[in-house]
């Protein structure tokens, strides 16, 4: 059994409702040994999923750029969401789904005719408290040395881990990833920057594993009348920056106050952050 986890909540395996407790799959499968797999995480607040369609397009995304073929309908995804739900009976909760390439002799090149692993569980998410929201994270800059196809969730997180450790290390809530001089991400999540008022983005591209809330936050600015700009952004204007904030489908949207051991603007959660948190909180409300 595994330690601190609920052995007894209902999982989704291979076409099967079974305990978590007694979820088994092969040591041969792929997702194991090569690590070659995709999963997606899709947030839910009283049982409503949150920007699911997003997250369903970036998993079947995910699954054809390492081609990866499932018989699964977008029509398909949403049912199973929608019964893990009910049958978690959580309210804040998140639904992770992850598919593996399957079973097969150890051999690194694709095997032919294996069928993919799906695998699916809930699991209760607190969501950000009053400190974080009003005091903000810290964070410390740290080179991107993962490889350069970040828009992939893949399952191969250890450069991710990695980057996370380094957080825990320096003693602070996250890190800032730089690659040749320019902003990447987060070690799971993208950053954003304030400067003179406009919210800037790296680019989507390869760089980054492109989160639902680039898009939603994309449609705040539009109906807030924030100017939004997506563009590289180097490590010298982030140093110089009037907000940071970062956003995932956990953490939903929280400031950055202390980066590098030095306050943030004002040192305080700006006007920016505040304009966007509160409309990320209606759209929430909305579901």
């Amino acid at each position: 059994m595994i330690p601190n986890v609920d052995n007894d909540s209902i999982v989704y395996l291979n076409g099967d409702y079974v305990r978590l407790g007694d979820a088994k799959i092969s040591v041969l499968d792929r997702g194991f040994i090569f690590g070659d797999g995709i999963y997606d995480v899709v947030p839910a607040y009283n049982g409503k999923p949150f920007r699911m369609d997003g997250h369903l397009a970036r998993l079947e995304r995910s699954l054809a750029s390492i081609g990866i073929k499932v018989d699964m309908t977008r029509a398909d995804w949403e049912a199973l969401v929608h019964d893990l739900l009910k049958r978690s009976g959580l309210g804040d909760c998140m639904v992770y789904i992850q598919v593996t390439r399957g079973v097969a002799k150890r051999d690194h090149a694709f095997p032919a005719n294996t069928t993919p692993t799906i695998f699916c569980m809930v699991s209760p998410f607190v969501r950000p408290g009053a400190a974080a929201r009003e005091q903000g994270y810290s964070a410390v800059s740290i080179p991107d040395v993962r490889w350069l196809r970040c828009e992939i969730k893949s399952v191969s997180l250890l450069g991710n881990v990695l980057a996370k450790q380094a957080a825990v290390e320096a003693g602070v809530d996250e890190v800032l990833q730089f690659r040749d001089g320019y902003l990447t991400e987060g070690s799971s999540c993208n950053i954003w920057m304030v400067k003179n008022g406009v919210l800037l983005a790296p680019p989507r591209n390869n760089l980054i594993l492109e989160g639902i809330r680039y898009g939603l936050l994309e449609e705040l600015t539009a109906a807030g009348n924030i100017t939004f700009e997506i563009r590289p952004i180097s490590q010298q204007e982030v140093d110089e920056a009037d907000e940071l904030m970062l956003s995932s489908a956990t953490k939903e949207l929280l400031p950055i106050t202390t980066y590098n051991g030095k306050p943030v603007g004002s040192g305080k959660p700006g006007a920016v952050y505040a304009s966007l948190r509160a409309a990320y909180d209606d759209a929430i409300a909305a579901l």
